[in-house]
């Protein structure tokens, strides 16, 4: 089967999450600078959260454009995935509203790394069905960055339940602007497979 309705239901889905993040943001009253300052953490971790759905958006347009058809495997690996993104509002206004607290931190980056598991989970899904000459398993190549990512979501994880949120929190940026460029190997896949 195609992926078309694939797309435009994660494509929904994704909306839906950041429009739940943002009406999280609630202005304060005072119209001063200073009235800012308390809602600072909630925006910041709006803004991260924002950067990491728009990551997996981009990311997983590319993915599909890679494997023009699908299955059913596919398709509950892609609602796995969708699960873990759902849970970014809560876990983005927890991780504000408690301007950063460790517990808080620490669920944040289980949800980050359980993301993570589900993408990588997809793209097996998408490997297994495409066979031994996949397309996207050949982009892919070694995927140090998606090797690499999860060993900082659990380094950040271990160091929130020690107590240590602001260091979890770095390593979540970090991993953050790792990927922040689009996924290069695969746009270069598509150009040399003509498939855009």
């Amino acid at each position: 089967m195609g992926r078309t309705r694939l797309e435009a239901f994660s494509d929904a889905v994704i909306a839906i999450i950041i429009t739940i993040m943002v009406l999280d943001l609630r202005p304060p009253e005072n119209p001063s600078f200073s009235a800012l300052l308390p809602v600072a953490p909630v925006f910041i971790s709006y803004v991260l959260s924002f950067v990491y759905v728009g990551i997996y958006w981009n990311n997983h347009h590319h993915l599909f454009h890679l494997s023009p058809r699908v299955n059913g495997g596919i398709l509950w690996a892609n609602l796995h995935l969708l699960f873990w993104l759902s849970l970014f509002p809560f876990t983005t206004a927890w991780l504000g509203e408690n301007h950063f607290a460790a517990l808080p931190a620490l669920l944040y980056g289980v949800v980050l790394l359980a993301a993570a598991l589900a993408y990588w989970l997809l793209q097996a899904r998408i490997i297994a069905l495409q066979g031994p000459q996949s397309p996207l398993r050949a982009a892919l190549g070694r995927d140090w960055k998606g090797k690499f990512s999860p060993l900082l979501y659990l380094l950040g994880i271990v160091a929130a339940a020690l107590g240590y949120a602001w260091p979890a929190l770095a390593l979540y940026v970090l991993v953050a602007l790792l990927w922040l460029v689009p996924d290069r190997r695969i746009e270069k896949a598509l150009r040399h497979a003509s498939l855009e």
